[in-house]
């Protein structure tokens, strides 16, 4: 028996903790936490750990899939599966142009370089305009705020955690998710290192959250976000509190801020926050005053109507202060490879190049909100969507509205799936095609060291061999753009040559794999990036053949440098703008939510441990217990709707009903009820059927008006509802 232990990385979320794998015979026998990794020492979360019965699940995907006639699949050849697809697409594209063809990723995407490179080096290429993404239910106004800031969609700040003496958190629970759009190993420990040197961390979400019961809870309402941020910086101007010299010198507009939010008063936001004013102004105060302080938001702020104008108000409320850029503060990390300032000069990606037929919003970063698909399939007209690839996503269940989309998948002349599973999504797909897991090929997670307080990186050989005969994303789509003649990363003058290299690749036998290969482009790009080694002229720089001699991970610095705002910043003159007029118009019309007593509560999300997104449910370590997919309802709500612990209940919102256990707690503010998101499965995963529950997102609405406008985001926090017990 052969026997070897491999270091690796976890890539299911931000953290990337180091991993062991025990690979025995070819096969995967355990996965461990890695002691010598420098960063999560030893720590993994049950999710990490239990990777090992998604690597050797029975119900993966391992062949490529066809639907037959009956509507079962059948396995069938790689070649048989591509020269079909490519045969069905040049028809299409033949009769409805390249515009009727679009692609879906979802989150896991993000933490395979290979997936994001050549997807996106084929969107550029065939001209795709129906791209889409989980980033429009997570993260796209984060993106959006940055670009209206900073002039760089890219360019995110995180919070300083080993320096800071005041913690502003809203909408986030990293106890539980282990944060996002920051990268921190052991986030609990760095949370609470700040209270333990006297310093102060707030929570500010609708429930006390597992983060929030370590440290100080603010109980805002459901969406009340953007109305706190306004009153904060409100008092914060009225009380002469703002770091003047600060703002002079990093930012435009300070005056035209202090007019927008002049109304929000604490007592004028008071009904919607849900807040006392004394709170609030206590809060503004202690914020300003504290020797430095940072403010976050994450998923629970994403979501609701008013997403971007919140992202804004997070980096303004730190820029105000007199904390941004500077430590202890909300500060910028190093990219591995120089992506924003290589954007901002080329003008690759951006924000609004382009609006989505259906309507109208602005595309980000080249994608356009996944809550329109649906539309954009059962639409008629110039332009409709009428193939769609799905890779590593399960959108029927993260989109608002799952039935709608469902309905309209099967109204697509051709749908392709690449994944590790039969899902909600692709089982009515006519291809299935089997994907790596994340141990089956190498990687190196380039969005995330500018967004790791200690900057750092790791590099992963595979693991293991691919089971069965499961393909990279990469190599998937680089076989199928080859077979409708489209060259990856051959855009713009580029483009005429490499239609005519992808049409030879596709007819002149042995061309078919000549090609770059991603570690080849990646190292390129890491070795002229910021950390790099300048191929020998920097000694300490980093390139691929450097960090394999590292497989534990390599510390970049020891903290992020501050003082680099004026590189950070695109904008003319290298000032923060802090009145962009999408900005100040959203804040002269904000206004609250009419209400209405047939939906008198306000439904929000809830992250678990034990999952992650809709794709952890097959796991029998992780569904071990007493899992139940349950609503968590202030006892006071309850009562007023006759539902006891433990009941069954209907939950109803103005566009959809479902059942769930309610589970009274009161961790709950008054008004506010909190349901797990990627429950209630009908794919090919019999674990996960059988855990029951509903898909929450049936409670959302697609309706044009229920997107937010700037980002295109889902509207998924803050739905009103109603709670009726079961008969």
């Amino acid at each position: 028996m052969s026997t070897r232990e491999v270091p690796t990385y976890c890539r299911i979320c931000e953290p990337l903790c180091g991993l062991i794998a025990t690979v025995e015979d070819g096969r995967l026998v355990r996965l461990r936490a890695d002691k010598e990794h420098p960063l999560s020492r030893g720590n993994a979360c049950p999710k990490g750990i239990a990777f090992t019965d998604i690597q050797n699940d029975p119900e993966r995907v391992l062949y490529p899939l066809r639907r037959t006639a009956s509507g079962e699949f059948e396995r069938v050849s790689w070649d048989t599966a591509l020269d079909e697809i490519g045969a069905r697409l040049r028809a299409l594209i033949d009769e409805h142009g390249i515009e009727s063809l679009g692609w879906y990723f979802g989150n896991p995407s993000s933490f395979s370089y290979s997936h994001t490179l050549w997807m996106v080096g084929f969107q550029m290429a065939a001209g795709l305009k129906h791209v889409y993404s989980a980033g429009s239910q997570d993260v796209n106004n984060r993106f959006v705020a940055s670009e209206l800031l900073y002039g760089s969609l890219t360019s995110v700040p995180v919070p300083d955690l080993d320096r800071t003496d005041f913690l502003l958190m809203l909408g986030a629970n990293p106890v539980v998710s282990h944060g996002s759009v920051m990268s921190v190993p052991r986030v609990r420990e760095k949370l609470t290192a700040i209270t333990g040197r006297g310093g102060r961390v707030v929570v500010v979400d609708p429930r006390n959250t597992e983060t929030a019961k370590l440290f100080e809870h603010v109980g805002v309402q459901p969406d009340g976000d953007a109305w706190l941020l306004a009153a904060l910086l409100q008092v914060i101007f009225e009380e002469g509190l703002e770091d003047a010299e600060a703002v002079r010198r990093q930012a435009t507009g300070g005056h035209e801020l202090r007019r927008a939010v002049a109304r929000f008063t604490p007592e004028a936001t008071a009904a919607v926050t849900g807040l006392e004013p004394d709170r609030v102004r206590a809060l503004a105060r202690d914020l300003a005053r504290a020797e430095s302080a940072a403010v976050y938001g994450r998923t629970g702020t994403c979501l609701g109507r008013h997403a971007t104008l919140v992202a804004f108000l997070i980096d303004a409320l730190a820029l105000v202060t007199g904390n941004l850029d500077r430590p202890g503060g909300c500060v910028f990390g190093k990219e591995l490879v120089a992506v924003s300032k290589l954007n901002a000069r080329l003008g690759l990606v951006g924000y609004g190049k382009n609006r989505s037929r259906i309507g109208g919003f602005p595309d980000v970063l080249g994608t356009f909100p996944a809550a329109v698909m649906a539309k954009e399939i059962t639409t008629p007209g110039p332009g409709r969507l009428r193939a769609l690839f799905t890779s590593a996503g399960n959108p029927v269940s993260s989109v608002p509205n799952g039935r709608e989309l469902a309905s309209a998948l099967g109204q697509l002349d051709l749908f392709v799936s690449i994944d590790l599973y039969v899902n909600d999504t692709n089982r009515g797909a006519d291809y299935v095609l089997p994907a790596t897991t994340f141990l089956e090929r190498d990687d190196i997670p380039l969005p995330f060291a500018a967004l790791s307080p200690t900057p750092y990186t790791q590099y992963t050989e595979p693991v293991l061999a691919p089971y069965g005969e499961a393909r990279e994303e990469w190599w998937i789509i680089d076989a199928l753009a080859t077979r409708i003649g489209v060259q990856p990363f051959a855009f713009g003058p580029t483009r005429p040559a490499g239609r005519l290299l992808g049409a030879l690749r596709r007819r002149v036998p042995g061309l078919g794999s000549a090609r770059p290969t991603p570690s080849l482009l990646v190292d390129l790009a890491l070795r002229t990036g910021p950390y790099g080694d300048l191929f020998g002229l920097r000694r300490k720089g980093i390139s691929l053949r450097m960090l394999r001699r590292h497989p534990h991970g390599v510390v970049l610095a020891d903290r992020i440098e501050t003082g680099v705002l004026r590189d950070v910043v695109q904008h003319k003159g290298g000032r923060v703008r802090l009145d962009p007029d999408e900005i100040v118009l959203e804040l002269s019309v904000l206004a609250a939510r009419p209400a209405d007593p047939a939906y008198p509560l306000r439904v929000i999300g809830l992250r678990e441990l034990k999952s992650h997104n809709s794709w952890m449910h097959n796991v029998e370590q992780l569904m071990r217990g007493d899992r139940e997919h349950a609503a968590r309802i202030n006892p006071k709500d309850a009562a007023v709707a006759g539902i006891s612990d433990g009941e069954r209940c209907r939950v109803t919102s103005p566009h959809g009903s479902i059942e769930v256990t309610a589970r009274l707690t009161e961790d709950m503010v008054s008004g506010a009820v909190a349901i797990p998101h990627g429950w209630g499965h009908h794919g090919g995963w019999q674990l996960a059927n059988a855990a029951g529950g509903a898909n929450v997102n049936d409670l959302m609405s697609t309706d044009i008006a229920d997107i937010e406008p700037l980002a295109g985001m889902s509207n998924l926090n803050g739905i009103p509802i109603r709670l009726d017990p079961l008969p």
